[in-house]
């Protein structure tokens, strides 16, 4: 792929015959892809896990509803013990933000959990543990194969879409409703 083609800031979903568990019916945020490889958060898979619990296990008090009540998402099947914070860019920096875009950011440093906990934090945020990583040439061989779909990530459903709605509604940004697609992929 030409630096024009990677698929930093993309929404990649998930083809209706993705067997894999780890990744059937997901949308992923690509965060970064160069010619290294590609990292990147699921954003439709809540765990039985709350923000609430994450602010306890940092000992990080916090009375704020519904932020505490927040599901948390798995992010993907690598280093399911570290956490990403993907919230709206803002003014203020934090220790270790990756810019996505000028609309999305990711943080992984503790002062953001510490601003949220406060009521102090992006009004637009969510916690992922885990990430999905491919390394060079990997994720181009998986679109190859018609193993994803790809569409600009919106902010609209980052943000303001209900989990369980994410995967549809991401598909609905390229004018498809991924439940009429054929589980079986073809190549001309």
């Amino acid at each position: 792929m030409s630096n024009g083609d990677f698929l930093t800031n993309q929404f990649l979903i998930a083809m209706p015959a993705m067997t894999d568990d780890n990744f059937s019916q997901t949308v992923t945020l690509i965060c970064e892809h160069n010619p290294q490889g590609a990292l990147g958060i699921i954003i439709n898979r809540p765990l039985d896990m709350q923000m609430a619990d994450i602010f306890r296990q940092l000992r990080l008090p916090t009375s704020l509803e519904p932020l505490a009540s927040q599901p948390v998402l798995q992010g993907g099947p690598v280093q399911t013990d570290r956490g990403f914070v993907i919230h709206r860019a803002e003014e203020r920096s934090w220790d270790s933000t990756l810019r996505v875009s000028d609309q999305v950011h990711v943080t992984t440093s503790r002062d953001i959990l510490d601003a949220m906990a406060r009521g102090d934090g992006p009004a637009d945020a969510f916690v992922a543990l885990g990430y999905a990583g491919w390394e060079a040439g990997q994720l181009e061989d998986e679109m190859v194969q018609n193993a994803w779909l790809s569409v600009a990530a919106a902010p609209k459903v980052l943000f303001e879409t209900p989990y369980e709605d994410r995967w549809r509604a991401a598909g609905r940004l390229l004018g498809i409703d991924l439940a009429t697609l054929s589980s079986h992929a073809g190549h001309a």
